[in-house]
């Protein structure tokens, strides 16, 4: 069975838009493959954060992930923390990255923009990517559009890493070089086939930083209260008005949480003016409450019971470490440690 790595930041509250694009399929692909979910919390840190605060994001994250279908009997689920192989990996990485490569990579470029003193572990992010997957010599890695650029660093290192320490194999490549076993796959991307979700504002992708999300935990009428006043289509200004229902966030979240049969009559109503955006966003809350009402009690059923939490962590991470330390082990044979 092919293996997919995929992680994720205990940055805060996972919103929806988490949830429909890279978690609900997580739930679908850990029957498909091996799979490991990690809550990368050494990613966590390249920013001012409180200690305190890191270890009940870390543990709130996992809560939601088992909460919103992440099965401990068929995904291994562990913090990345727990694994001190991560960090070693990433050193042995780095020393074979030169820097134009990481000061090309777009989500650096964004972030040293906007601040003054750029952190080196900003720089290095990429590379700690990289070994997180390749710790675990992953085929495949679930990613959306945006990450495909950190994906193929990881692929150029394990290509790196394969044409120096692999074994010979007596064999010459078409260049006339020696060929050399492939110790780590180079994994191909499974890419999300959910397009991005746009914040409740209706100008950019669902963001904790922009304060447009949806919280994949908030009540439902904490839900209801957002939804209210939620940007639509800007040329609906009297109910009486028709509206095109394909510039209108609130029709892609029904695309995303109700019925197709559902979708269509909203998209009927809103064409015709035979409904208001409220009528629209009553029947959106109503179907987005017959999916996230589940998960809510999962998750508080998880709190009550911490035991399930900690024994699937304690597994996860035992299972991982054993992974780790047998490519370690090698990695290090190999670089002549």
């Amino acid at each position: 069975m092919s293996r997919i790595f995929t992680g994720i930041q205990p940055s805060g509250e996972l919103h929806i838009g988490n949830y429909l694009g890279a978690v609900k399929n997580w739930v679908r692909l850990q029957h498909e493959y091996d799979t490991i979910v990690c809550v990368v919390d050494y990613h966590a840190i390249t920013v001012a954060y409180d200690p305190a605060e890191l270890r009940k994001r870390r543990r709130d994250v996992a809560t939601t992930l088992l909460a919103a279908g992440i099965d401990p009997n068929a995904a291994t689920l562990y913090v990345q923390s727990q694994v001190p192989e991560h960090t070693e990996l990433a050193w042995f990485l780095n020393t074979m990255t030169p820097l134009g490569e990481l000061e090309r990579q777009t989500q650096f470029k964004e972030k040293s923009q906007r601040q003054d003193s750029v952190l080196a572990g900003i720089l290095n992010y990429p590379v700690l990517q990289a070994a997180d997957i390749l710790l675990y010599r992953a085929d495949k890695v679930p990613v959306g559009e945006d990450q495909v650029q950190h994906l193929e660093l990881s692929r150029v290192l394990a290509r790196r890493w394969n044409a120096q320490f692999g074994h010979p194999t007596g064999r010459t490549t078409e260049e006339g070089t020696e060929e050399r076993e492939a110790f780590f796959p180079e994994p191909q991307p499974v890419l999300t086939t959910t397009p991005r979700v746009m914040g409740l504002d209706g100008q950019s992708k669902m963001s904790k930083s922009m304060g447009n999300t949806v919280g994949l935990l908030e009540s439902s009428e904490a839900i209801w209260a957002k939804l209210r006043p939620a940007v639509t289509d800007p040329k609906r200004i009297r109910k009486t008005d028709p509206g095109t229902p394909e510039v209108c966030n609130i029709y892609h979240l029904h695309k995303a949480f109700s019925a197709p049969s559902t979708v269509e009559h909203v998209a009927t109503q809103c064409r015709s003016a035979g409904w208001g955006c409220i009528d629209c966003k009553k029947v959106l809350h109503e179907s987005m409450d017959q999916e996230l009402i589940p998960i809510r009690a999962r998750a508080a059923e998880l709190v009550a019971r911490p035991s399930i939490l900690d024994d699937a962590l304690a597994s996860g991470a035992t299972r991982c470490r054993t992974l780790a330390r047998e490519t370690i082990d090698a990695v290090r044979d190999r670089m002549g440690f």
